[in-house]
């Protein structure tokens, strides 16, 4: 039986960083990195921006180039799928049937886009974004003259797609079933810019409409039907409706969690020498009152495998990373640092009509998070006041005269 010290499932940014950190740590022994995915270990964030737009190739959106993981004596194993997980004689099955012994498992396997439920949603033209082949199925088809589209969903990914599409020469309807955009994200202020701005950019954006079925025509999408019984007209669907934690093998073998997997702060899963890191990792977080969650960003990816990589080699330093995310829209470049979740107050800094603004987000007087757009400045020294949990006068922090780092 085939059998390697440290078995990583997954390869996106987690699964490479675990991979990497290991043997920057000195770690000598097998690493096998087994993939669903038939590309070697790619940058996602691009896949909604410069992959879909044609700026950056394969080759430039690789985590590192193919040659790197042989040169790292890293086993790289592509289009395998673990099927489950035997975690008392610690080994992996794969969908071919074939068992892989191992010392320590780190699960990195993200999770699967979120699809509609409705009918129609799997007539071609329906597409998600959340890996490479998902965006060149995408690409194909407006390079085929397909220029009427409906984004379902108003969160990062689809107000991204929504802008590229603009961008290419596409006539874009955009549906958020919640009052608002960025609802789980941000507050109302920063909701409210990025709205005006789809809509001054030409985007149709309409809020509190559901999606009541996709109608198509010899199998293609011809249009998408919402619950007031309007008909939008269309060849291509994107659904941006989030994802669905990939931790089934994990769970029938007996590992707790309800919403992803539940890891410890160094990254454990409750079954021996199981790790798992990554979007699909439920944790207790300093950041949003340790509260559990599951954060869906390359910080949270690439923090989580250095901690687990370390406990692995005998250095466990408990995951106390800072959250920060970004998204390019258009000409702005929105940076956050700190999880603005139950804030009571908010803050404006800087100009909205100017389009160069930050929101600091505030709880019990406390400084606990930052939206910047194109405020790179603010976003940098910000993030201080984050780990701080700086106490600031609001007045002061509404002040651009007074930059922040003064505010410690």
């Amino acid at each position: 039986m085939e059998a390697s010290d440290v078995v990583i499932v997954g390869s996106g940014h987690g699964g490479a960083q675990a991979a990497i950190a290991l043997r920057q740590a000195g770690h000598e022994g097998g690493i096998l990195m087994l993939s669903r995915d038939s590309t070697p270990p790619y940058e996602r964030p691009p896949l909604s921006k410069e992959y879909l737009a044609g700026e950056k190739p394969l080759e430039r959106i690789l985590i590192r180039p193919e040659d790197f993981w042989a040169g790292k004596d890293i086993t790289l194993r592509l289009k395998t799928n673990v099927t489950e997980i035997d975690w008392m004689a610690h080994e992996v099955v794969t969908g071919d049937g074939s068992r892989i012994g191992y010392r320590k498992l780190i699960w990195s396997g993200g999770g699967d886009a979120r699809r509609l439920s409705c009918s129609g949603s799997d007539f071609e033209g329906v597409h998600t974004v959340r890996h490479r082949h998902d965006i060149d199925r995408l690409r194909e088809q407006i390079d085929g003259g397909a220029r009427r589209a409906v984004v379902v969903g108003g969160g990062y990914i689809g107000l991204e797609a929504a802008a590229v599409l603009r961008k290419l020469g596409c006539t874009v309807t955009l549906l958020e079933m919640q009052p608002r955009v960025l609802g789980r994200v941000a507050g109302e202020a920063l909701s409210e810019f990025f709205a005006d701005e789809h809509r001054r950019q030409g985007v149709d954006l309409r809020t509190s409409v559901a999606v009541e079925r996709i109608e198509g025509e010899a199998g293609n999408v011809t249009g998408v039907i919402t619950g007031d019984g309007e008909t939008i007209p269309c060849e291509i669907v994107i659904v941006g409706i989030g994802i669905v934690a990939s931790v089934g093998p994990l769970i029938a073998a007996g590992a707790s969690g309800s919403n992803g997997v539940d890891v410890d702060e160094f990254c454990r899963t409750t079954l021996d020498d199981i790790y798992a890191i990554g979007d699909c990792a439920a944790h207790a977080n300093p950041y949003a009152g340790n509260a559990v969650i599951r954060l869906e960003s390359v910080q949270n990816a690439n923090d989580m495998a250095t901690c687990a990589a370390r406990a692995i080699m005998g250095d466990k330093q408990p995951y106390n990373a800072v959250p920060w995310f970004w998204s390019n829209q258009y000409d702005l470049r929105l940076q956050t640092v700190g999880l603005s979740m139950d804030y009571d107050q908010e803050v404006i800094r800087g100009s909205i009509e100017e389009r160069k603004f930050s929101v600091v987000y505030l709880r019990e007087g406390r400084v606990i998070a930052l939206d910047c757009v194109n405020m790179t400045r603010d976003y940098a020294q910000g993030r201080k006041l984050v780990e701080a949990r700086s106490v600031v006068d609001p007045a002061l922090l509404a002040d651009t005269e007074v930059q922040l780092k003064e505010m410690l």
